[in-house]
């Protein structure tokens, strides 16, 4: 039986990556020296626990240049791409690696984007799973998490893709 894992913001190749700060303005969000350090980890991680046929969504921004895309090729499972704002070139480009890409994606009863959708957006899905916040949430007026909101930024998540079944957890 496959499984299916979901991932977001690798940042290949990104050298910045490595010295994004948190919001306490010390503290890394990675905890690497270089982007090809965190590039070989994620690598390995990902390999560790996704299977050639389990399936993968990527919630969008991958690399930071086309040259770093090759690295998709060495993760494990048949990967689906939720584009990101990084994510600039050709859909010919990024089905070399990627048996579909798409904007969103429906996924048992959870919304898959890379952006966070507005909150008014989301009363038809029990949560929004998506990326780009990195080690940022989606806040109420409390200043609590929105537990509606899971995010799936490699840096929220070890590193590691994150499994549905775990995902459903987070959601209820």
């Amino acid at each position: 039986m496959s499984n299916i894992f979901l991932v977001s913001d690798h940042h290949f190749g990104h050298q910045n990556s490595c010295l994004w700060l948190r919001e306490d303005g010390i503290t890394k969000q990675r905890p690497f020296d270089t982007s090809d350090e965190c590039d070989e980890i994620m690598i390995e991680r990902h390999n560790a626990i996704v299977k050639p046929g389990d399936k993968v969504y990527f919630l969008g921004d991958l690399a930071m240049s086309k040259k770093h895309l090759p690295k998709i090729a060495k993760l494990n499972g048949t990967k689906i791409l939720i584009k990101g704002n990084h994510d600039q070139e050709k859909l010919s480009v990024y089905l070399e690696y990627f048996k579909d890409v798409r904007a969103s994606h429906q996924l048992d009863k959870m919304l898959l984007t890379h952006i966070p959708i507005h909150p008014g957006s989301l009363s038809r899905w029990k949560a929004n799973v998506h990326g780009h916040t990195h080690t940022g949430n989606v806040m109420l007026d409390d200043g609590t998490k929105d537990k509606r909101y899971i995010c799936v930024c490699v840096e929220q998540i070890n590193f590691t893709p994150v499994s549905l079944e775990e995902l459903k957890t987070l959601s209820t």
